[in-house]
């Protein structure tokens, strides 16, 4: 199969140069392209909104449910597992019986397992339902990217990652703010109502305008063992599993950043919760600019793999800037410098993401849901198993976040020249 992806698939019977099978879905998505956008946008955002919303009634869930505080944070824990667990499960699901069923099942399902949790008694039943409810939000993030790729191709998905970086990334941002300004009304309950409600909306713009995107005839066939087989082919491709590595580690940096960011800003130099939320927000809002830069200005102009190359060589140099500021190697600094390093690192992650996403799918025009499974949960995997790396050795050192972060780095950057080999031609996957 041709590496143009769907657009390369011709309908049966046609003949030559009749229009090919994905025509009418991409000029449809094209016409209804600022719609089709939020719709996405709107899936890849409801994870983030589901972790960070929650985050600031951890306390008051804590009391309320009589629990201690490390059993009370398994309920994240529970929900980041589900993610990494359902894209595994319903990516397959996506490419067998198209996009749209399964992705109504999992937002449905999101819908009722929320709103149990708002009605939760007990700790035990609130981690359980928040897995359930992982496992169902998952659906909308693996989802979106396989529509992505059945819609898009090169260039034009690269372009469209960057865009839904403008939504997606501005989640998590948001969503602790909204988080406090629903306890200022009700508890911690009054969150996931939220959160309910924001599922049931998106469910029914699902509904009513997110068109199928995956023909029937370029749907796979078979039971669970062709789908582990096709997740086994994709995995032996030497370059779709370098830009799933490197993009997982860049990821793994990330979460590193966001697992240590609060104590490294607070408890070693002293900032204030609001000055942290501010220092956060920033960086936050590098990673959007850099992806709208990469999205508008460098994607058609640059190749992919450089502006790839660039952006994994820009945060490995910032983690070692900031190792060697952590050290003490440059003598004792200020907050500033440090904040100036994770602004680098956040904002190179623009350049990452939506790249490392777009040449793995690139290769993959066969099994887009399969493809995005792995790139979503190998990155939520590396990142679960860094993150509690970051504080190994206490609260009171940035060493441990500086050294995650430049190996992660270092594996990212050999992953992307050692298995992707951006300087050799490639032969395409074949289906």
């Amino acid at each position: 199969m041709s590496e143009r992806g769907p657009s390369a698939a011709p309908t049966q019977g046609a003949t030559p140069g009749s229009p090919p099978a994905a025509a009418e879905p991409l000029t449809a998505a094209r016409r209804t392209g600022l719609l089709v956008t939020f719709i996405l946008g709107g899936l890849t955002a409801l994870p983030p909104l589901s972790m960070d919303m929650y985050l600031p009634a951890l306390p008051e869930v804590t009391d309320a449910l009589r629990s201690p505080a490390a059993t009370v944070q398994l309920t994240l824990t529970a929900c980041l597992a589900g993610m990494a667990l359902g894209q595994l499960v319903i990516g397959p699901m996506s490419d067998k019986w198209g996009r749209r069923r399964p992705l109504l099942a999992g937002m449905v399902l999101y819908v009722l397992a929320t709103a149990v949790c708002a009605l939760a008694t007990t700790a035990e039943l609130l981690i359980g339902f928040r897995l359930v409810q992982g496992l169902a939000g998952a659906a909308g993030v693996v989802i979106a990217r396989a529509v992505v790729r059945d819609l898009y191709d090169g260039v034009e998905m690269a372009r469209f990652f960057s865009t839904l970086m403008l939504i997606s990334g501005a989640a998590p941002i948001i969503a602790p703010l909204i988080g406090g300004q629903v306890l200022r009304f009700a508890d911690w309950r009054g969150v996931f109502v939220v959160l309910t409600v924001v599922g049931l909306a998106l469910t029914v713009v699902v509904w009513r305008s997110l068109e199928e995107t995956l023909p029937p005839e370029r749907r796979q066939t078979g039971g669970v063992g062709s789908a582990l087989r096709t997740m086994r082919g994709l995995l032996g491709d030497r370059v779709f599993a370098g830009y799933t590595l490197a993009g997982g580690f860049a990821f793994a940096v990330l979460f590193s950043y966001i697992s240590a960011s609060p104590f490294v800003v607070q408890e070693i130099y002293g900032a204030s919760p609001q000055a942290f939320s501010l220092l956060f927000g920033l960086n936050s809002v590098g990673l959007i600019v850099v992806g709208q830069i990469n999205g508008k200005l460098l994607v058609g102009r640059v190749s992919l793999d450089k502006a790839l190359g660039a952006g994994i060589a820009t945060i490995t140099v910032a983690s070692v800037a900031l190792l060697l500021m952590s050290t003490g190697v440059f003598g004792e600094v200020g907050l500033v410098p440090v904040a100036a390093a994770l602004f680098v690192l956040m904002s190179a992650m623009g350049l990452v993401l939506p790249n490392t996403n777009a040449q793995a799918l690139m290769r993959t025009p066969h099994a887009a849901g399969s493809a995005s499974a792995l790139l979503g949960t190998s990155s939520f995997l590396v990142g679960a198993v860094a993150s509690p790396l970051v504080g190994i050795a206490g609260e009171h050192t940035a060493v441990p976040m500086a050294l995650v972060q430049l190996s992660c780095s270092l594996l990212s950057v050999g992953c992307f020249l050692g298995m992707c080999r951006p300087w050799q031609p490639r032969e395409p996957l074949a289906a």
